[in-house]
């Protein structure tokens, strides 16, 4: 192949490997079993103005799927926004990627 076609699939490439995610921290834990669907939940009345209600999810115990549930947070700043926790398909599996604030 020469150097010219090389280098334009290598171009093509790389969106399409980071289209599927960030890369997975160093020991992370792959599932196989693809996620169950989100749990539709009712989000109780905020404690206070300065909270942000962080939805729930579903972690891996290392044999099953099990939901966690949503919690409201104190914002720790006036502009600070939730990015919310998700799970990624890499390869043959799952990894989730902790929700943060930015």
């Amino acid at each position: 192949m020469s150097k010219r076609k090389l280098l334009l699939v290598a171009a093509l490439a790389v969106p399409l490997l980071t289209a599927c995610g960030p890369p997975p921290p160093p020991g992370t834990v792959y599932v196989r079993l693809r996620p169950p669907v989100r749990v539709v939940e009712v989000v109780p009345a905020a404690p206070g103005r300065d909270y942000i209600w962080v939805e729930g999810h579903h972690t891996w115990n290392g044999t099953a799927y099990v939901w966690v549930s949503g919690r409201w947070e104190l914002r720790p700043r006036a502009r600070a926004r939730w990015v919310r926790g998700r799970w990624y398909h890499r390869g043959g599996g799952w990894y989730w990627v902790e929700g943060h604030w930015r």
